[in-house]
């Protein structure tokens, strides 16, 4: 109990130990929840959008299938998932209620009520059994996820085989002037926003310290290879500001 107690891990830049990180990401997300969709259109001006539209494209749903929609909140990924595929399930799991309460809201979220369920969970202890889902989504959330290889490992365990990983996730830009021009619009634009839309500085300022710690597209496929993914590829997303991590449980 000790040794656990003693870990420490990032958020944003500071160190915690890491039974708070969860409790202070729900706070963050809790407290942006109901201006979460307004504040992604904003940020990214829309690209968001673009590539949530090309996560879709390179999954291509298929009809019967089910989605586990991890850190899902509002529900974007699975009404895509949904539309594409004609006919599903997605259970949409998130740490924070209050996310997948304004999930619940959206006017897609009632036209696909009986092709939904919403789940309050944690990615690193699923609460399904193994071998369940057809496919696993994870977008702009594994950065906050405590341990992120215990959610890797989590994701192959629900997945049946023959099952599919998709992960979207803010990366690094491989070209060092590019990425200094977009880390000054990200930590002087990014929580004035915040701010200004949503009344919370402090939270769009972890969430751009929070890309700057996640590990870069190489590291993170090494990551996926190790929960046992096999034909693990990436593709970089506007020029790698996001990136697609995709993998299969075969």
């Amino acid at each position: 109990m000790t040794e656990t107690s003693d870990k420490t891990t990032h958020f944003g830049f500071t160190n915690v130990p890491e039974h708070e990180k969860a409790g202070k990401v729900q706070g963050v997300f809790t407290s942006v929840a109901s201006k979460y969709d307004v504040m992604n259109d904003a940020m990214s001006m829309g690209i968001h959008r673009i590539w949530k539209d090309a996560m879709m494209d390179w999954l291509a749903p298929r009809p019967g299938q089910r989605l586990l929609d991890v850190a899902g909140g509002t529900g974007d990924i699975s009404f895509r998932f949904l539309e594409r595929a004609g006919e599903g399930h997605s259970t949409v799991l998130d740490l924070t209620e209050s996310m997948l309460v304004e999930g619940r809201k959206r006017a897609e979220a009632a036209a696909m009520s009986e092709s939904l369920d919403w789940v309050v969970g944690d990615a690193m202890a699923l609460p399904f059994a193994d071998n369940t889902f057809d496919v696993y989504t994870i977008s702009f959330g594994i950065r906050n996820v405590t341990r992120p290889q215990e959610a890797l490992n989590e994701a192959y365990r629900v997945l049946k085989p023959g099952g599919r990983l998709m992960v979207l996730e803010f990366s690094q830009i491989p070209n060092d002037m590019m990425q200094k021009a977009y880390d000054l619009y990200s930590f002087n634009v990014i929580p004035r926003m915040g701010q200004a839309i949503a009344g919370d500085r402090d939270s769009y300022q972890y969430l751009v310290e929070s890309i700057r710690k996640f590990p870069d597209q190489e590291t993170f496929l090494s990551m996926v290879r190790t929960a046992g993914f096999e034909n693990a590829k990436y593709r970089n997303l506007t020029m790698g500001i996001a990136c697609l991590h995709s993998g299969w449980k075969i």
